[in-house]
């Protein structure tokens, strides 16, 4: 049996009670363990005891707000990647940020994609050794209802788990990293295939609707034949996936 990659961890400091609960389920749906705190206060003496991979740090708290409590965490390590989440988008506010040892800002709103995808490349950008062979094995992709984990080619999901084979995986991934974009039919062939030609474009349609199939049970997820050109797989983006203050 091979033994599961080690998550990673994070320090997530916020404290909007409804917006944490929601960042840490999320954080956590896409496989990292992650440790919460509602105020700046707290956030350190957890950050003191514990072993963190990267903190995301709300600006505005009680107690201690989010640059003082950077300040502290860069006197403790140098180097630990921090994000800044904060309503305000002046120029002076994201230069005084950097100044306290913030690597990235996010404003908000803000999707829950675009907090994920900030981490990954934050944590490939900061990471050493261990820490960056662990984020290669963590390919893990939410679309719609489904969570896609490409290391282990399976698709979760409230409906029940399906375990996809290479090819079907390789294709899933690639339409996922082409979300809501066209996916030509060349392209798609000649990445997962090596070559492009009528019988094997035959072959690559018998895929499609396999995973059409294993995707059908969530409406706001589809694969469309683009005429002529390839498919796009389309996800519905909904008004309350948008994360405010």
């Amino acid at each position: 049996m091979n033994k599961a990659p080690h998550k990673l961890n994070i320090l997530l400091v916020e404290d909007d009670p409804n917006l944490s609960m929601l960042l840490q389920d999320y954080l956590e749906l896409v496989h990292y363990n992650t440790t919460l705190a509602k105020d700046g206060e707290e956030g350190l003496k957890l950050f003191k005891s514990g072993n963190f991979d990267l903190c995301i740090l709300d600006i505005m708290m009680p107690k201690m707000d989010g640059f003082s409590l950077a300040t502290a965490i860069r006197e403790k390590d140098n180097s630990i990647p921090i994000i800044f989440l904060t309503a305000k988008s002046l120029k002076e506010d994201r230069i005084k940020g950097f100044h306290h040892g913030c690597d990235d800002y996010i404003t908000k709103p803000f999707s829950t994609e675009e907090l994920n995808l900030r981490v990954k490349a934050i944590l490939r950008r900061c990471a050493r050794g261990k820490l960056e062979s662990m984020i290669e094995e963590e390919e893990v992709y939410v679309i719609g209802k489904f969570v896609f984990d490409a290391s282990n080619m399976v698709l979760r999901s409230d409906f029940g788990d399906q375990t996809l084979t290479r090819k079907e995986a390789a294709l899933l991934k690639l339409l996922i990293l082409n979300k809501n974009r066209v996916l030509t039919r060349d392209l798609a062939l000649k990445t997962i295939w090596g070559e492009s030609d009528y019988f094997i474009g035959r072959s690559m349609d018998v895929f499609i609707t396999r995973l059409r199939k294993y995707l059908r049970d969530d409406p706001d997820v589809n694969i469309s034949n683009v005429h002529g050109t390839g498919f796009k797989l389309e996800v519905k983006e909904y008004p309350n996936e948008i994360i405010k203050d």
